[in-house]
């Protein structure tokens, strides 16, 4: 009975989104800017969301499509044995069929609007441009279709990757790309700046390319939406940004959001697991794969899948094992992002967040009120004392298979602290200002298993902030602030390395001196930060083969890293008398310039191979968005590492990397009648 009760709230839901009317491309305006950035126009949310897709697939339908492939469990189609690999990860995970549970009960009427114009968007620009269309099988899509991609894009950024990773010994391949990565953010309000503003650094470390780097709009209706901001592709909404009255930033953070449980099977059977004194079959079922292994040739595979009390479950020869996150229990965080869009004070913003549906991320808010409030947000379990919830728990009693959370409230979250600032770089929440306002870690459930570090990011922010007021000036100049502090937070006691004697080493002697004399500073011309970089990834590359002696460095291995910088150096370069500029570089295209920053400086960037031994911009620094907020409003001013289109050729394509290496911004505006004005280009979607 209750399989033909689900076909017909399938067929109910199918035939809801066929009543919807599809806004009216003709009311819709696309407003492209000097630089490409779209500004959406319509009189509803959805025509909004409808525009947002068409121009967004103008800049980026692969990676539009690439995203929506792995939430309907189709990469493998697309991109091989990797993209199955995320085929049967989202099956595993039964993303699509959570959405498919929920969708109707879940999500509000005035939402569903948005998804399926966002939707009607994505599917009129795949008619009207075949010729782009990667799989034809995935169109049409829906609402469950993107909900589906987002439930599977946030389980990962909770861990689910990293604990399958685990649990399978690392022999899945999952992608890199939704690996989460640094950010910082920072809130100032009157009581910290000198002209009475308040000021909001919107600066989330994302991949410079991918299914989760940033899109930058600007959308605005009719109907009270107003924002301008960055999201990433298949999301129908602002991620972070900025509208008339208040704006935030995400950072990663990283309390206990997912448990991994081994089960306890039956030595008779080994599809049973005891769970309270009784066994109980695992629930079993196939993974549908289909896998190009050439040009017009598929593969199709099946793969057992299990599903137990606790969540997605995983048969190893060490043992079975379960994964539970509330990541795979929620399907509003779209939605929750899209009330954040549309909230007008803090209290309706609060109000979003305690929905509790984006499941992880710190939220560092700011408004024209003069409120600045940061949360460390999660979808934390309330879990049983007594466990170690950081290790690998028995899957075998009720007293560990949680299914409540924690209220926001709960939370170690700050309103306009004393200081007038509140500030973080991926550290612990317990230092989000000073230290006469910070929150303690004893008055927090220790089961979240909130982070206490911290990093070079945050050590160098406390030295900048001081205890005087700042001018919006001084902020941009700690936004932008290349410079490590004396003491390193790298792993491995990096600085082992400055206390080498040149004299004592004659045939790294240049390199030392280099060092010595480096004032650590992350800049382009800078001969100590080349040897510094080259050497740090050394030191991580050999820390992720679990190398021995280099997590605490001695003289010995110090000598050691600096030999292999030297000879990369004569390899590659000629010479070892390099600087960073010479080793690492901006790339897009065939525009190729020098690039500053390493990894964990505030202006931070983390590099990859790239060519004749040379590296280029991976990670970090990408995305920005500063924020004043005086009386009359905000004013807003950004940057994108590269541009907004991703296609090549395009005049958008890199005409934004100049400016971003010279920490220089383009001005933004939320007023209607001035974008029109200065208008690039105005047309409709098809």
């Amino acid at each position: 009975m209750k399989k033909y009760l689900f076909l017909f709230a399938c067929l109910l839901t199918i035939a809801s989104l066929k009543a919807q009317p599809t806004p009216d491309p003709a009311k819709i305006d696309i407003v492209r800017d000097s630089f490409g950035v779209p500004h959406i126009f319509a009189p509803t949310d959805a025509g909004v969301a409808y525009g947002l897709a068409y121009a967004h697939a103008e800049d980026d339908f692969k990676t539009i499509q690439t995203s929506f492939l792995a939430g309907k469990a189709m990469l493998g189609r697309y991109s091989g044995k990797k993209g199955a690999a995320i085929d049967y990860v989202c099956q595993l995970l039964r993303c699509h069929q959570l959405v498919e549970e929920k969708y109707e009960t879940d999500i509000s009427p005035a939402y569903k609007k948005v998804l399926e114009g966002y939707c009607a968007g994505i599917n009129s620009y795949a008619r009207q441009h075949k010729n782009e269309v990667l799989v034809k099988q995935l169109f049409p899509l829906t609402p469950i279709d993107l909900l589906s991609f987002s439930v599977l894009q946030l389980s990962i950024s909770c861990g689910a990757d990293k604990a399958l990773q685990e649990i399978f010994g690392g022999t899945i391949p999952l992608i890199d790309a939704f690996k989460p990565g640094g950010s910082n953010a920072y809130a100032f309000n009157s009581a910290k700046t000198t002209d009475g503003s308040t000021f909001l650094n919107i600066n989330a470390h994302q991949p410079l390319e991918g299914p989760v780097s940033w899109y930058e709009a600007h959308l605005c209706s009719e109907e009270g939406w107003n924002i301008i901001g960055a999201l990433f592709p298949c999301a129908p909404s602002i991620l972070l940004g900025a509208n008339e009255n208040l704006g935030w930033a995400h950072t990663v953070n990283y309390p206990d959001k997912l448990d991994v449980f081994q089960l306890e099977i039956n030595p008779a059977n080994k599809l049973q697991y005891k769970f309270d004194g009784e066994w109980i079959n695992l629930e079993e079922n196939k993974a549908a794969l289909k896998v190009k292994v050439m040009l017009g040739i598929e593969v199709g595979a099946k793969r057992k899948i299990w599903w137990s009390k606790y969540g997605p479950t995983v048969i190893t020869g060490r043992g079975t094992f379960a994964i539970r996150t509330g990541a795979l229990m929620d399907i509003r965080g779209l939605e929750q992002w899209y009330h954040m869009n549309k909230a007008r004070n803090f209290s309706e913003f609060y109000t979003a967040l305690n929905m509790g549906a984006i499941p992880g991320y710190n939220v560092m808010y700011a408004d024209r009120y003069d409120t600045i409030f940061y949360l460390s947000n999660g979808k934390l379990p309330l879990r049983t004392k007594g466990y170690n919830w950081r290790g690998t728990l028995p899957g075998n009693t009720s007293k560990t298979l949680w299914t409540q959370f924690h209220p926001i409230a709960d939370l170690p979250q700050y309103l306009n602290p004393a200081a007038g600032y509140l500030f973080n770089s991926n550290h612990s929440p317990f230092n989000a200002s000073a230290a006469a306002d910070n929150k303690k870690e004893k008055d927090y459930d220790p089961t979240m298993g909130y982070e206490t570090w911290e990093n070079n990011r945050s050590s160098r922010f406390m030295q900048l902030v001081g205890k005087d007021k700042i001018s919006y000036v001084q902020f941009k100049k700690i936004k932008y602030d290349r410079q490590l502090p004396q003491q390193l937070r790298y792993p491995g006691n990096a600085d082992t390395l400055f206390l080498l004697n040149p004299a004592e080493h004659p045939g790294i002697s240049g390199l030392i001196n280099n060092l010595n004399n480096w004032d650590r500073q992350a800049q382009v011309d800078s001969k100590g930060a080349a040897v510094f970089v080259i050497g740090y990834y050394y030191i991580v590359d050999k820390l992720s083969k679990a190398s021995t002696g280099y997590s605490d460095l001695t003289i010995e291995k110090c000598v050691e890293v600096l030999s292999f910088v030297k000879n990369y150096m004569q390899q590659y370069f000629g010479s070892t008398d390099i600087t960073l500029g010479d080793y690492q570089k901006l790339v897009r295209g065939d525009k190729v310039i020098p690039l500053p920053g390493l990894p964990d400086v505030i202006a931070s960037m983390e590099s990859e191979p790239w060519k004749d031994g040379r590296v280029k911009g991976r990670q970090g620094e990408s995305y920005i968005e500063l924020v004043r907020f005086t009386k009359k409003g905000a004013e807003i001013e950004s940057i994108h590492s590269y541009g907004a289109s991703n296609k090549k050729g395009k005049p958008h394509f890199d005409d934004q990397m100049e400016l971003f290496v010279k920490q220089e911004t383009k001005k933004m505006t939320l007023d209607k009648a001035e974008v029109y004005k200065k208008a690039e280009r105005i047309y409709h979607p098809l």
